[in-house]
């Protein structure tokens, strides 16, 4: 790969041939979601199959019945389908720590990447990256606790004033400077799951720490190529909304299903650029080079020298017979 090449333009090159990997994540998705919502959908076939309510629901959505569905007591405890739907998301989250190993390493390879090998780096880098997870679970929520704090602060100093839009712009500024911090964070712990894995890391620490200082080492074009991918991904999820909104009527529940679905799909291409772009600057600048050993030549014994030639006497000049 050319070191000089784009981050965008490199990491696109790696999703495009890799597209497979989005496809089967998209199923992955879609099977955990149709398991987690399976239990809520029978106790709601049990009363929408009997009731004439049903049709506000149908043909569009009444929040005022869904709530008062979920209100009777015909309904149930919401607990048995929260259980569910929370079983599915701690599955998701194992899913995503066991098979995002190996679409790292095949982000990484120059050619299609073995079945073998993208399960192997799969198994090898599980816990490593289920550690991973929870340390940027821990820190993102902290710092985003600690910023929605500093938010609601402002904005409700900025209440006080005279001016009856500055509570308005504080609130968009403070979201902004919320997005950009939380992408920084990403950032960090994508460098820090490619080093991981790249780098045959098993130290989760010294992943992070490296990752650490390659961020604020590259952060503007790793913060710009970022957010150029959110942007894309918000492209779509308003493409996706007016197609659905604008065509689709709303008693066509085949309709709804394949525009949100095929939105969700466009919407996973945005996430793994994202981890391609992490991928690419790790290629490029967080390999570390190979120390060459310095050449010390031996000393070259001398050449062995030919014996000389024995060296015969002589002989004595023959005296003439008398």
């Amino acid at each position: 790969m050319n070191e000089n090449r784009g981050f965008l333009s490199s990491g696109w090159a790696m999703v495009s041939r890799n597209k497979r990997y989005i496809v089967w994540f998209y199923v992955l998705n879609l099977a955990l979601a149709l398991g987690g919502s399976l239990a809520f959908s029978n106790q709601a076939h049990e009363i929408l199959d009997h009731s004439l309510l049903s049709d506000r629901l149908v043909l569009g959505f009444d929040l005022s019945v869904y709530f008062d569905m979920l209100a009777g007591p015909e309904f149930g405890p919401t607990s048995a389908s929260q259980a569910s739907a929370g079983g599915f998301a701690l599955l998701f989250f194992v899913a995503t720590a066991l098979f995002l190993p190996g679409i790292l390493q095949g982000y990484a390879s120059t050619y299609r990447l073995p079945r073998e090998d993208f399960f192997r780096a799969c198994g090898r880098n599980l816990w490593r990256f289920i550690r991973l997870m929870i340390i940027a679970g821990i820190i993102m929520g902290i710092v985003a606790g600690i910023l929605f704090s500093i938010r609601g602060a402002l904005v409700k100093a900025a209440g006080k004033s005279t001016n009856e839009l500055l509570p308005f712009y504080t609130s968009m500024a403070s979201l902004l400077v919320i997005f950009l911090m939380m992408c920084t964070l990403r950032i960090w712990f994508d460098l820090a799951q490619a080093d991981v894995v790249l780098s045959d890391q098993r130290a989760v620490r010294r992943s992070i720490g490296k990752a650490f200082r390659h961020t604020w080492r590259g952060l503007g074009r790793l913060l710009g190529s970022y957010v150029v991918a959110t942007v894309v991904a918000a492209i779509f999820l308003v493409s996706g909304l007016w197609v659905w909104m604008k065509f689709v009527p709303p008693a066509s529940v085949l309709g709804a299903f394949v525009v949100s679905q095929l939105t969700l799909l466009l919407l996973l291409i945005p996430r793994f650029w994202q981890r391609a772009v992490a991928v690419s600057y790790y290629k490029q600048h967080m390999i570390e080079p190979i120390a060459e050993q310095p050449f010390t030549p031996s000393a070259i014994p001398a050449p062995a020298t030919e014996p000389e030639a024995a060296t015969v006497p002589a002989s004595a000049p023959e005296t003439p017979v008398p």
